[in-house]
């Protein structure tokens, strides 16, 4: 893997830390790299071969907020040694050059491509856990018995059957008569659920 290009000026954020904001690079020496963290007041070194860090380039179309608070709409953008200078306009329409290093410091990514080329996305495990609770709560909703899995209980077989055969009937009006212990109070839970 080959190392970025640092230029003084550059803003980047930290893949192991979002929380410190935008960081601008303030200096580049030998094999690392020195970034201010104006959000957080903090000052952090790298180094540069391995260094946890996404480059933050804002495309043509996106909002970008200066440090002094004004919001515009990035029209085109310009590359000019290393730093980036957008070509936005504000909310009159009149377009005005800012330099990268004038972005405000704080940055939230809520579009999924700018998660990405920052870096900031979840580990597989994350992913599939959420998968496998949407595929579980998909199961749940198109079962046959809904509503009768409520209950904070762990059910057996009968019950549901139990309480599933009852609350199908318009007008229920029956006697739970089971054994001791194999869950008349749950089988009712489940029918008043339902």
């Amino acid at each position: 893997m080959e190392a970025p290009d640092f230029a003084v000026g550059q803003r980047w954020v930290s893949h192991s830390d979002a929380s410190l904001g935008m960081g601008i690079v303030t200096e580049v020496a030998g094999r690392t790299v020195t970034l201010g963290f104006p959000a957080a007041d903090e000052e952090r070194t790298y180094a540069i071969d391995s260094a946890p860090l996404s480059r933050i380039a804002f495309q043509a179309g996106e909002q970008i907020e200066t440090f002094d608070g004004q919001v515009m709409t990035v029209q085109a953008v310009e590359d000019i040694d290393g730093v980036l200078v957008y070509h936005a306009a504000d909310d009159q329409g009149q377009l005005h050059g800012i330099s990268e290093v004038r972005l405000a410091s704080q940055v939230s990514f809520s579009a999924p491509h700018q998660r990405l080329f920052a870096g900031q996305f979840d580990r597989n495990g994350a992913f599939r856990l959420r998968l496998a609770t949407l595929e579980h709560q998909d199961r749940l909703a198109s079962s046959p018995v809904q509503g009768l899995l409520g209950a904070r209980t762990q059910h057996l077989p009968h019950q549901i059957y139990i309480a599933h055969e009852v609350a199908r009937r318009f007008a229920p009006r029956v006697l739970l008569a089971d054994e001791v212990g194999l869950g008349k109070t749950i089988e009712a839970g489940l029918i008043l659920h339902y």
